[in-house]
């Protein structure tokens, strides 16, 4: 279940950025507040996480997939300018996120979690 909720933290982190582009610097009001709503569900999600899985482990996995997912977005949705580079650096990004993954779990946690 923890993963449920840090999968539920990214997925309500990226759509509180998108709200934050799409507020126009708090000019627009439902996307400001929907900003700050979604951040606190992000943030509350993130907690429950926290209750099984290492904060290392989790604020890498929500930070890093949250940055490269929202830079998709910013590619596709609002047409931001692409370049190889971008790209390279975003792949090394989730590279990043499952090798953190694989390292974090040992044999033992890997036999605690089926017991679970």
């Amino acid at each position: 279940m923890s993963w449920f909720y840090l999968v539920l933290a990214i997925i309500l982190e990226v759509s509180g950025i998108i709200s934050m582009k799409l507020s126009q610097g708090f000019t627009k009001a439902i996307p400001s507040i929907l900003m700050f709503v979604l951040y606190i569900l992000s943030i509350a999600a993130l907690t429950f996480a926290l209750k099984k899985i290492d904060v290392s482990v989790a604020y890498a996995v929500w930070a890093g997939l949250g940055t490269a997912i929202i830079a998709t977005v910013g590619f596709l949705w609002f047409k931001e300018p692409v370049s190889a580079l971008k790209v390279g650096a975003i792949l090394l990004i989730i590279a990043g996120v499952i090798i953190l993954n694989i390292c974090g779990e040992t044999p033992v946690d890997l036999v605690k979690d089926h017991q679970d």
